[in-house]
């Protein structure tokens, strides 16, 4: 087993990498490579061995990618467009949900609780997938802070939503003031429990030693202790691992972490990130070959559209909003947030976690299936062809020096 295990891994890594070169060669995203590749995997026999284990997917592989996005996130630009954020990461959310739900009961016949968890487990846009995608991508930095902040924050917005689904589902009694309490504490708690940590590790320990593997080593406990604790504490271990990573990133450098040692901190979480990414996208590609010919049914070609129109009904009017203030929203910035709303492997996860006693099951694994598929293949694969005809490739210079300041 434990051989298996160390051969699978290794055929993964040195798969990541063939791609990476490959994709950088013919100037396609990554993200579509890796998954393509996995799908190939899945004839082979280490496809049989591998599966999208939630265990693996949130506890391993997701507070390296969401704590190195963290480190990148400037606090003056997001405190900025803090409130436009926000907006999109809870209302849109709820938004995109309320619509794809009523979409799938309507045009299908899901019962509510089965299209309702279907609507919120697909609405929030998937951090793993729109930090991969965008990381290829040369965007405006005010743009590139847009999409990644939402997807990083709407997350606990979704999860929320799923757990009060899920008890509805399972036929308990929802005590509203119990749920109202456990909205707050998702929505708050993950940002005082990371933040807490990243700040006592940062004074007491951090600043005791200007030795660069003693520094990566604390950071990783950071990255890893936030995420494990809020969720231990039922809340957002998302949220705890991205306030823990802007702390770090923004107070971090304001002496705590040693001036030689940040190159190397840097490049650490860079290696962590590749290699989550490397990881979790090979494993959406061989589940996605497990799925076949399911992905062209009927349901799964009207998830797609359904899901597409959920995500223009949170992102034009949420921005519209703001059209009149210091937070307006360029259109062509709505277009990409539209079509750079990617799905990807939370979903999956969650549809996966789905209980037997959701009469839809088996049709909301094989839509978000489908929609992941369509997230991958169609807009992940346009996506820098859409952003050089919109006219937003990140210029050199004054741009890229405004998003670090």
């Amino acid at each position: 087993m434990r051989d298996a295990l160390t051969i699978n891994l290794g055929l993964i890594l040195l798969v990541a990498s063939v791609v990476a070169i490959l994709s950088r060669r013919m100037r396609l995203p990554y993200v579509v490579g890796l998954v393509a590749a996995g799908i190939l995997l899945a004839r082979a026999p280490i496809g049989s061995d591998i599966v999208l284990s939630p265990d693996a997917m949130f506890t391993t592989l997701l507070p390296p990618l969401i704590f190195e996005a963290a480190l990148q996130i400037r606090w003056s630009p997001f405190r900025k467009d803090l409130p436009i954020i926000v907006a999109l990461a809870f209302v849109g959310v709820a938004l995109a949900a309320a619509l794809v739900a009523a979409c799938m009961h309507l045009l299908i016949g899901w019962s509510w609780i089965g299209a309702a968890l279907f609507g919120v487990l697909i609405a929030a846009t998937d951090p793993v997938s729109v930090i991969a995608a965008f990381k290829e991508t040369r965007v405006e930095p005010r743009l590139r802070l847009l999409v990644e902040a939402e997807s990083l924050l709407n997350d606990g917005a979704a999860a929320v939503g799923f757990a009060i689904l899920l008890t509805i589902a399972a036929g308990s009694d929802v005590a509203w003031p119990a749920m109202t309490g456990l909205l707050v504490w998702k929505a708050l708690g993950g940002f005082v429990i990371g933040g807490g940590l990243a700040g006592v590790v940062l004074l007491l320990l951090v600043s005791r030693t200007d030795d660069h593997l003693v520094e990566i080593t604390l950071t990783t406990i950071v990255a890893y202790g936030a995420f494990l604790i809020a969720e231990r504490c039922e809340t957002s271990g998302v949220l705890a691992s991205l306030t823990a990573g802007m702390v770090v990133g923004n107070v971090g450098w304001r002496g705590y972490l040693s001036q030689a040692g940040r190159g190397h901190i840097v490049a650490f979480w860079e290696y962590a990130a590749f290699l989550a990414n490397s990881i979790v996208f090979i494993l959406i590609g061989l589940n996605e070959a497990g799925q076949g010919f399911r992905l062209l049914s009927k349901t799964s070609l009207i998830a797609i559209p359904v899901v597409m129109l959920g995500r223009m009904a949170a992102v034009y009017p949420l921005s519209a909003m703001f059209s009149r203030t210091g937070l307006a929203m360029d259109i062509r910035y709505q277009h990409v947030l539209v079509w750079g709303g990617l799905r990807g492997a939370l979903g999956l996860v969650l549809a996966l976690a789905l209980p037997g006693s959701v009469p839809e099951r088996d049709d909301i694994i094989i839509a978000a299936f489908a929609v992941v598929a369509f997230s991958i293949f169609v807009q992940a694969l346009t996506m820098p062809v859409l952003i050089r005809r919109l006219g937003l490739v990140k210029r050199t210079g004054s741009a890229e020096q405004s998003g670090h300041s």
